[in-house]
């Protein structure tokens, strides 16, 4: 009889337990490798435990220590209600010490979703037992899900441990890796499952991706890396799938499988105790339960709309009592009703449209990039750009592209905090009459606990 292996995954057992189709009787942090991956179906049940972590874990789940919520604060879109609470705001006053909480659920959590993945993939890539065509579908799912991951640590951190085995003793004194070599990893990830990913969503829900979502997080990481000429190219193969994807109405952008949503996480994941999102029971004030609001936006943040603008009409609400102004994106404060109205957004059309009209400017098509910004401005019930200012310069442009960005993207995935950082533009916007700011603080610390388990770990400069 062949011994049992087992994959260690850290948290893949407690995924597993929400899925019918698994039930495993072993250690807590143990997966038995023959019984995960031996059909299809139990390839795919662990492929959704997956999927339903996100919600859960840290640094994807919206709540208190997501990059939602701490990037936010670290930006200029949010402020902190409550003022006491030490952790939080640290992001609010860039003065985020190592030892902190809340950046360490960040780091740690992320790094747990790396683990699973690439356990994941090893048991895909040994096991004899499922169909070829599943089997390339599920491991460009896990290569997404770690790109994806990967690109919020080294975006956050900068330089991080690049891991990409499950071999113990290598990963635990693993020293930082370069962020250009991280982003070679993630695009290398994204290309492949850009290239075995199935159009078509699996399960017909978009809390699964596809191959259109691999390209549009390839866009976007391509944005970043400045080369603008295969972030248009590869923006423009999603934005091009119109039987698929469109803008649509501003009130059904967050709407559960919406016409807009490219990759989306679902409250399922919850195990059906909860069917809001963290969002939305986080960011909404509740006009009765007003004691338990935790953020609010930044009145200098409503200033930069249009009075008509069916974004702050519809995306941003007023709280009276509060005198404070709070994200509205999702409507739903508490539910636990079926079926599920909402699910988070993670990548959108609307995002495409700007990185394209972004990379465009960028190599001197401004006529192109007026098009795709007018396109969401259009959208938004705004003045379009080429009826009110055609002969407008390449740098006005892109200085309207960044605003834009910042009016359509808010309260999702730290967008605002990124757009700074990648423009040069953090020192500028966030150091001016700020007495905490420094150049350094661009990047967050090392957690001192990851640090003090692996010495080969270096600290960010300032910390």
């Amino acid at each position: 009889m062949k011994p049992i292996r087992y994959i260690t995954i850290l948290i893949l057992p407690l995924l597993l337990s929400c899925e019918d189709l698994v039930e495993v009787d072993s250690p807590d942090d143990k997966l038995i490798q023959e019984v995960v991956f031996n059909s299809d179906e139990t390839a795919i049940s662990a492929m959704n435990g997956i999927y339903n972590q996100l919600f859960l874990t840290e640094f994807a789940s919206g709540q208190r220590s997501s990059v939602t919520v701490l990037s936010g604060l670290s930006a200029d879109n949010f402020k902190y209600i409550n003022t006491n609470t030490s952790a939080g705001m640290q992001f609010e006053q860039h003065e985020i010490l190592p030892d902190n909480s809340r950046n360490l659920e960040i780091w740690a959590s992320a790094y747990n979703v790396v683990y699973m993945t690439n356990s994941f993939l090893k048991g895909l890539e040994e096991s004899e037992d499922i169909s070829l065509e599943i089997k390339a579908q599920l491991e460009g799912e896990a290569r997404f899900i770690r790109a994806f991951t990967y690109f919020y640590l080294t975006n956050l951190y900068g330089d991080v441990p690049l891991i990409l085995s499950i071999d113990y003793e290598d990963n635990r004194l693993a020293s930082r890796t370069s962020s250009l070599d991280v982003f070679n990893s993630i695009v290398e990830d994204l290309e492949i499952a850009a290239d075995i990913l199935n159009p078509e969503y699996r399960s017909g829900e978009r809390t699964r991706v596809n191959r259109y979502a691999s390209l549009a997080l390839l866009s976007r990481v391509y944005l970043y890396l400045e080369d603008w000429e295969k972030a248009e190219l590869i923006s423009s193969q999603v934005i091009n799938e119109n039987s698929i994807y469109e803008l649509t109405d501003v009130n059904e952008v967050f709407l559960a499988n919406s016409r807009e949503a490219i990759w989306q996480i679902s409250p399922i994941g919850a195990g059906g105790s909860i069917t809001q999102t963290n969002e939305g029971s986080l960011f909404i004030i509740d006009p009765i339960f007003t004691f338990l609001a935790s953020f609010k936006l930044d009145e200098s943040f409503i200033q930069i709309f249009d009075v008509q603008d069916k974004r702050q009409i519809n995306w941003i609400g007023y709280n009276e009592g509060m005198n404070a102004f709070f994200s509205f994106k999702y409507k739903i404060w508490s539910s636990n009703s079926f079926p599920i109205l909402e699910y988070s957004m993670v990548l959108r059309l609307a995002e495409q449209y700007l990185i394209r009209a972004e990379a465009r400017a960028e190599q001197g098509n401004l006529d192109g990039a007026i098009s795709d910004l007018d396109a969401i401005r259009d959208r938004a019930g705004i003045e379009q750009i080429s009826n009110t200012n055609a002969g407008i310069s390449k740098n006005d442009l892109l200085d309207e592209i960044i605003k834009e960005r910042r009016r359509e993207l808010f309260a999702e995935w730290g967008h605002r905090w990124f757009d700074l950082k990648r423009t040069d533009k953090a020192n500028a916007v966030l150091g001016s009459g700020d007495p905490y700011w420094e150049d350094t603080d661009v990047f967050y610390p090392i957690p001192e606990e990851e640090r003090r388990k692996n010495t080969n770990l270096s600290q960010n400069p300032g910390y």
